[in-house]
């Protein structure tokens, strides 16, 4: 009896549908980093910082009052975003201003606009 199923472990099958080369390159586990990252980008507080720092750099207090949130929860903010490499600080004086280091950042957040901020 034969299966009706094609055993995809069979060379002229692969060879046939040329799946090596539709296959983009990395495995799970290359995205580990990615998705840590990811994650930090995942809250609303955040992305509203980066898209302010993606137009030029900002205090703390700054960056919490646009965000209406106290300034230490702010830095906490700050501090995950740079743990990720997203930000840079710049201490000028007793103040502290971030700016964006990931050049990657603007085509994220341009993704993020089009799709939830975009006029109906």
């Amino acid at each position: 009896m034969t299966s009706r199923y094609t055993d995809i472990s069979d060379p002229t099958y692969e060879e046939r549908f040329n799946l090596a080369a539709k296959k983009p390159k990395g495995s799970v586990n290359d995205f580990a980093a990615a998705a840590e990252c990811l994650k930090a980008l995942a809250h609303p507080t955040r992305l509203r910082i980066v898209q302010l720092l993606l137009t030029d750099r900002f205090s703390v207090g700054e960056i919490a009052e646009d965000c209406q949130i106290a300034s230490h929860v702010a830095s906490e903010h700050l501090r995950l975003l740079q743990r990720c490499g997203f930000l840079e600080p710049e201490r000028e004086g007793k103040f502290v201003f971030y700016r964006v280091t990931e050049p990657h950042l603007a085509k994220i957040m341009m993704c993020i606009e089009d799709r939830f901020l975009a006029s109906p």
